[in-house]
């Protein structure tokens, strides 16, 4: 098919961890609301990132906000295994969630769920805080530039 559906916003969403003195991150622009402290995404099976999730482990989600390109293209164009992702971008690491500085909100979350669709692996992720800057948008997820 030659053209691509639009059906919902989608963002630049950036899954990170601190994993065994690794950081791990990737972008994920294929994520939702479930409920009011509950999202999901969906991470592609050949992700270092989500082969290193587990169950009740906390991550960090930052919606990306506009003007965070760059960023969301670093985390989302190589492995986390491959390359220091981190090198040029500010973030915050509290207790291993990694955070990225200036997001448009910033999540800390528990891994509830973890289910394989066919390779890629549905996350649900229970929402235990967040901050959201109402002065920010959202980096547009659809943009092929930012990947």
């Amino acid at each position: 098919m030659s053209k691509h559906l639009r059906a919902f916003r989608a963002g630049a969403n950036v899954l990170a961890f601190n994993k065994n003195n690794t950081n791990y991150a990737m972008t994920c622009a294929w994520a939702m609301m479930i409920d009011y402290q509950k999202i999901a995404m969906l991470v592609g099976g050949q992700s270092v990132t989500g082969q290193n999730l587990e169950l009740n482990q906390k991550v960090g989600v930052s919606a990306l906000a506009d003007g965070q390109q760059e960023i969301a293209k670093i985390i989302g164009t190589k492995h986390s295994d491959k390359v220091n992702k981190f090198e040029t971008i500010s973030y915050i690491n509290k207790e291993n969630m990694i955070l990225i500085e200036n997001a448009k909100v910033l999540m800390e979350c528990t891994v509830s769920e973890i289910h394989n669709l066919d390779g890629d692996l549905l996350v649900f992720l229970q929402v235990d805080d967040f901050n959201e800057d109402e002065s920010k948008e959202y980096l547009d997820g659809y943009d092929p530039n930012n990947y």
